[in-house]
């Protein structure tokens, strides 16, 4: 078997990987200068006729003629970049197995959701841009212009998986009330003092200071937040995506920010994404 990595790696990478195949396992990396190394170009393995790939990317090309391709094990927790490139249609077509890392990075979203609500909650970056301004606010002390606190106050976790039980956890760090949004309610989470189903999200929306979506892109949650939802939620509340952009419906959010019925908004991800010369990938 001849398994590809598809990024330039480095010694303790590949002594790694080949430590962890099968006995007579030849493992091939991509050769050549390169611009980022987790990348490589058509030319850099065009050589290599692999069994396997392991791979962030996939170069434009690069399934169609890989004939003995039998498995990607693909380095990302979700696979929505594949099913745009039309990957999974030619996997499915070609018997081809595909494998991804679901949950890998679950702590670094959940740290990177906690951030957004400090950030949130004490107004990070208008109280940075005011300080460079010089501009000092008065009164100090004004609802719109001072810090909300976390301790005491209630976060609903839409979707208690890998991401959303870690976020839950960090949550009570701080000493906040926690209320969980899963399919499956009766799943239990330690971290989460009470368990609701799907169909009780907007009562739960209703109660919360802090919302965090956490839960996958799919057909039964695309635009699970819209003008409806944003609508039973606090003035007061701020709202995290750190999941997908498509659950939350982007017209109905700008209405909500803009004439204050929401009081803040931050994520890590958006509805679509505008790639240098390619134009837009929904």
């Amino acid at each position: 078997m001849k398994v590809l990595c598809r990024w330039h790696t480095t010694d303790e990478e590949l002594q790694h990987i080949k430590a962890a195949m099968p006995s007579g396992t030849e493992v091939v990396v991509p050769e050549g200068e390169y611009f980022s190394r987790f990348e490589c170009t058509y030319s850099g393995i065009e050589r290599h006729a692999a069994d396997v790939f392991l791979a962030w990317t996939i170069p434009e090309g690069i399934p169609e003629i890989a004939k003995n391709l039998k498995m990607l094990s693909w380095l990302h927790s979700g696979i929505d970049d594949l099913g745009e490139i039309g990957f999974l249609t030619h996997a499915k077509q070609y018997g081809i197995k595909v494998a991804n890392i679901r949950g890998a990075n679950a702590i670094a979203v959940a740290e990177q959701s906690m951030m957004f609500v400090l950030a949130l909650a004490k107004q990070t970056i208008a109280k940075n841009e005011a300080s460079r301004e010089r501009y000092k606010s008065f009164p100090l002390f004004a609802q719109e212009t001072r810090s909300a606190m976390l301790s005491g106050q209630t976060i609903g976790v839409i979707g208690v998986g890998n991401i959303g039980s870690r976020v839950a956890k960090r949550a009570k760090a701080f000493d906040m009330r926690v209320l969980g949004v899963r399919r499956n309610r009766d799943r239990h989470d330690e971290y989460v003092d009470s368990m609701h189903g799907i169909e009780e999200l907007h009562a739960v929306l209703a109660q919360c200071d802090y919302v965090v979506l956490a839960t996958p892109h799919t057909g039964h949650t695309f635009q699970l937040l819209g003008e409806a939802e944003l609508a039973v939620m606090k003035p007061s509340a701020f709202l995290v995506n750190c999941a997908r952009g498509q659950l939350i419906d982007e017209r109905s959010l700008h209405t909500a920010l803009t004439t204050e019925r929401l009081r803040g908004y931050a994520a890590d991800v958006w509805p679509y994404y505008a790639w240098p010369g390619a134009g837009f990938v929904q």
